[in-house]
């Protein structure tokens, strides 16, 4: 089977391609930028055309849409952008793999909630209540997904991390080792997800053809719940960097052009049970994570 890739030089996209190494299937990893040190095809994925021609050429099966706006804070004021990549551009993708009968795996985010107040865990068929226009515009991606008419398996997901690119392990790490006093926010609660842990499980769903007959809205971060202060003492802890002071404090006192949701933690129960996967737990993957960060310096 022949699977393409976007956003390919982003932290799940840049996990994918280390798990699918040994795949019998054939990746094409794709990015709208290249990445020194890995092989990349050049793709616009709000470019239609673009997009059918390089599925014809390549005899793509499945899409895996790792691709978007995630800028939290400034797609506030550049919403045009942030609309095209994360609402528009999956349709174009949908569309193309409803045309060829092809999967689309689609990832989306906790950030289509939050605009409601509760404090049970989201179920994927609960109603999207976007805060910001980041949430808002991957829940309008999801539903151009739904609308394409493709077969799809839409993952919301939350709180990345991963040894590439920019997250907030690698800010923590480098905050921690440079400030003797640190505020993090304790009142926004919800779950990290290694990035490794994700493209693991998509990997197994695409290598096992297990999607077949069981396609729809799954949600999938690692277990357990904390706030952002808790995952910063964490990291701290773990990376032996206990220098520093770190202090829980309220939102109010970091305002901010986008509202966060207070609690966004997912509810995993479909995607275990439908695909027989086990999660592990947030601080056991931080560890890993944190232990291949070290080998790197």
């Amino acid at each position: 089977m022949n699977i393409l890739v976007t956003g390919s030089n982003g932290q799940l996209g840049s996990e994918l391609r280390i798990v699918a190494k040994n795949s019998c299937d054939r990746y094409l990893f794709t990015d709208a930028v290249e990445l020194q040190g890995a092989e990349t095809v050049i793709l616009d994925i709000t470019d239609a055309e673009a997009v059918r021609a390089i599925v014809r050429e390549h005899d793509i099966h499945a899409v895996i849409n790792c691709a978007a706006y995630t800028d939290v804070e400034r797609a506030e004021d550049d919403i045009e952008r942030c609309r095209l990549i994360n609402g528009y551009a999956p349709g174009i993708l949908g569309a193309a793999m409803a045309e060829t009968g092809g999967l689309l795996v689609h990832i989306s985010t906790d950030y289509v909630f939050g605009a409601d107040p509760y404090n049970v865990p989201c179920r994927e068929d609960q109603e999207g209540t976007p805060a910001g226009v980041y949430g808002l515009t991957k829940l309008e991606g999801e539903k151009a997904v739904l609308a394409s008419g493709c077969d799809s398996i839409i993952i919301r997901t939350s709180w990345l991390y991963s040894e590439f690119g920019r997250n907030f392990v690698k800010t923590m790490l480098s905050l921690t080792a440079s400030r003797p006093v640190l505020d993090v926010v304790f009142d926004q609660a919800g779950t990290p997800t290694y990035a490794y842990d994700l493209a693991s499980v998509i990997y197994g769903i695409m290598e096992g053809r297990s999607y077949r007959g069981r396609t729809g809205i799954y949600h999938y971060s690692n277990e357990g719940v904390c706030s952002w202060y808790d995952f910063a003492k964490m990291i701290a802890e773990y990376s032996g960097q206990t220098g520093c002071d770190i202090r829980p404090c309220h939102s109010s006192e970091f305002p901010t052009r986008a509202v966060r949701p207070a609690y966004s933690v997912l509810d995993k129960t479909r995607i275990k049970e439908t695909f027989g996967i086990s999660v592990p737990y947030w601080t056991d993957s931080l560890k890993i994570c944190l232990g291949n960060l070290k080998k790197k310096i």
